[in-house]
């Protein structure tokens, strides 16, 4: 397994660029036809996105253990961006604790948003966080799309909009034709080709199914570009297995530096006790101090209150997948007085729906009065 400990420098991302073109797929050579997936690619375009174009600020930042938040993005009343609230709810979550914020996720609405609105939004809450003092916090952006070209673009982008890292999904809408090796071959070249280091997200409820096995992210780990994943699948085994063949960062323990996270608060405790590195829960975006305090027990060796507040917590984060994002924004607006409507064709809740997310949060909620 290789380290992957400069794929996510404290410094500059400029220093690993000649550890980057030793990846498992060479880039094509510059001058090439075609060549998109190059790295010189990216110095000839007239969007300016090449690495050596980008500014001091937009070093990337460490990913360190813990909790991080796949953040809701929030409309007016005519659908339009609400910026405001969106810098507003990325320092509130910053303020909390958590180790880091992800735009452009289920819970941003990523598909429902335009490749400049995406830009924007991201855009926004890295200025939000860098005007609050929050400058070394990580964003991680998700970058995947149904072909390959793409989602090289969106990762492009996310740095160019102040991001630090890109969260893919495999691609699906193809799913007959696709095999282990299609997708780790689209990995690969992603990989190869993002100036942004690389998460596997392994969400099967949104790619029609498909579950990457522990076999295939191991494979793909040893990509110096790759540098964590996000298992969605919820399948602690799969997590396991990962997280021990990677070497995953722990509270405890540097390892090698691959994140392994788990994709949902109901399993956080169960994705430190085998290893894991964190989190990334969308309940958070309600209540992310509670997410953050079971860790916190955990790295101080009290596992008989992590696990009282892990069955909170998972009766919280219940509510929340059930509801999906119309249900948390309900509860965000009834706890918090801010939340906003979901772009249409999601439904607006009813009176009789904000009351039952309202009812179903509550617990979670209280507890997270309480931190």
């Amino acid at each position: 397994m290789s380290p992957h400990k400069t794929a996510s420098p404290a410094g500059s991302f400029h220093q690993d660029l000649p550890h980057m073109s030793s990846s498992l797929h060479a880039p094509s050579p510059a001058g090439t036809a075609d060549s998109f997936y190059s790295q010189s690619r990216y110095s000839q375009s007239s969007e300016n996105t090449s690495i050596s174009s980008i500014d001091d600020a937009n070093m990337i930042k460490p990913l360190r253990p813990g909790v991080y938040v796949p953040t809701v993005v929030f409309f007016n009343e005519s659908e339009d961006l609400d910026l405001p609230t969106i810098g507003e709810h990325a320092v509130r979550l910053a303020k909390a604790g958590v180790a880091g914020l992800a735009t452009q996720g289920s819970n941003g609405e990523a598909v429902h948003l335009s490749h400049e609105e995406r830009q924007l939004v991201t855009k926004t809450t890295r200025n939000a966080l860098d005007d609050a003092g929050f400058h070394s916090m990580p964003i991680i952006v998700g970058c995947g799309s149904q072909s390959t070209r793409e989602t090289i673009e969106l990762c492009r982008e996310a740095l160019k909009s102040g991001g630090d890292y890109a969260l893919v999904l495999p691609p699906s809408y193809y799913k007959p034709m696709h095999n282990p090796d299609t997708i780790i071959e689209f990995f690969q070249d992603v990989a190869d080709a993002s100036p942004i280091p690389i998460m596997i997200y392994n969400y099967p409820g949104a790619v029609a199914g498909i579950d990457l096995g522990s076999d295939v992210i191991n494979q793909l780990a040893k990509h110096p570009n790759i540098v964590g994943c996000k298992l969605t699948c919820g399948n602690t085994g799969k997590l396991a297995r990962v997280a021990a063949a990677t070497d995953a960062v722990t509270p405890s323990n540097s390892g090698s530096g691959f994140m392994c996270m788990g994709g949902s608060a109901d399993f956080t405790l169960q994705t430190m006790v085998v290893g894991g590195s964190g989190v990334i829960c969308g309940v958070g975006n309600v209540v992310p101090k509670a997410c953050v305090k079971v860790i916190d027990l955990y790295a101080q060796g009290k596992l008989a209150e992590a696990k009282k507040l892990q069955a909170v917590v998972a009766r919280g984060d219940a509510a929340a997948i059930a509801g999906g994002i119309v249900g948390t924004k309900s509860a965000l607006d009834t706890y918090l007085g801010y939340g906003g409507i979901a772009r249409k064709p999601l439904p607006r809740p009813t009176k009789q729906d904000a009351m039952r997310y309202a009812n179903e949060f509550k617990e979670v909620v209280e507890l997270e009065k309480s931190l």
